[in-house]
């Protein structure tokens, strides 16, 4: 098995999935490698038989879903990360969306019914999904292109979500949660306005950590939860 990405060298899939290999008695190896979307079909067309299953990770997840059958969850998601590999079938999944809800239920049980969403991609769409077992009922997602998230606007009809589109600079809502599906840096100027809005914060980045988010919202008192809750979820 192995992960896939580009880059790829800062995930730690490696050492989750190795752990567990060695917990559960098997002999399997779990590998990194740097693949793009375009070579990502050649990749898994080269595999042999010894393989079982990749991991993948942005700027994957969905290219992947060209390459398999594809589960109802990442389907409706637009995105996939596991690729599991039996003999000549390839089925596509997407645990990031279970992996999300269940990271938010080990901070709270709580009800959340307004969330903030930043960011409007492949993550973004997953954890839009993962809101409908949380109790959510109205969603802002604030994208950097409004025009792109309106797909998202869409999606939350058809979850029974209220979503709604605002520009990477309007004023925050008061929330009761808040995820950052955006890369490393991205969330960085809205900081301090993140912090101010929710009591909770889903940074799914995870390296480099802690990032300037996480720690504007650990200094505010809120609860931050990271990429590597997400990535063991």
């Amino acid at each position: 098995c192995a992960v896939l990405g580009f880059p790829v060298d800062h995930s730690l899939s490696p050492t989750l999935h190795r752990a567990a290999y060695a917990a559960l008695g098997l002999d399997w190896t779990y590998d990194r490698f740097a693949v793009t979307a375009d070579q990502l079909p050649g990749f898994v067309a080269g595999l042999d038989d010894r393989w079982r299953g990749l991991s993948v990770t942005m700027p994957l997840k969905q290219a992947v879903l060209a390459l398999g059958e594809v589960d109802p969850v990442a389907r409706r998601a637009g995105a996939g990360n596991t690729l599991v590999i039996d003999g000549p079938r390839r089925r596509v999944f997407n645990t990031d969306v279970p992996g999300l809800s269940w990271a938010v239920r080990r901070a709270t049980a709580a009800v959340l019914p307004q969330v903030t969403l930043l960011g409007s991609g492949a993550t973004a769409r997953s954890a839009l999904l993962a809101l409908t077992e949380l109790g959510t009922a109205t969603v802002t997602v604030v994208a950097r292109n409004p025009a792109k998230a309106e797909s998202m606007v869409a999606l939350g009809r058809d979850l029974g979500l209220e979503v709604a589109v605002r520009p990477w600079t309007t004023d925050l809502p008061v929330a009761d949660l808040v995820v950052s599906t955006v890369t490393a840096g991205a969330a960085d100027p809205l900081a301090p306005a993140v912090a101010a809005s929710a009591p909770l914060v889903f940074d799914v980045v995870y390296a480099p950590w802690p990032t300037v988010l996480a720690e504007a919202v650990a200094r505010a008192g809120g609860t931050v939860l990271s990429g590597l809750d997400l990535l063991v979820g």
